[in-house]
């Protein structure tokens, strides 16, 4: 019998196949890295924020 994957390896897998197959940048300056600095603050605070929102909803406080 076989051995059953769960959705989260299955998940994992693709994800990992889907990356080896973008080629690497040839070129990475400042500007790159700060881009990938604000877009990753940018999505943390993003997230920070609309979990706040989701616990306050649940409380009843909003």
């Amino acid at each position: 019998m076989a051995p059953k994957v769960e959705l989260p390896n299955v998940a994992a897998i693709m994800w990992l196949i889907f990356l080896s197959l973008i080629p690497p940048a040839e070129a990475y300056d400042a500007g790159d890295a700060l881009a990938l600095l604000l877009g990753t603050v940018v999505t943390v605070v993003g997230f920070c924020a609309c979990l706040g929102w989701y616990a306050r909803r649940r409380n009843g406080q909003l």
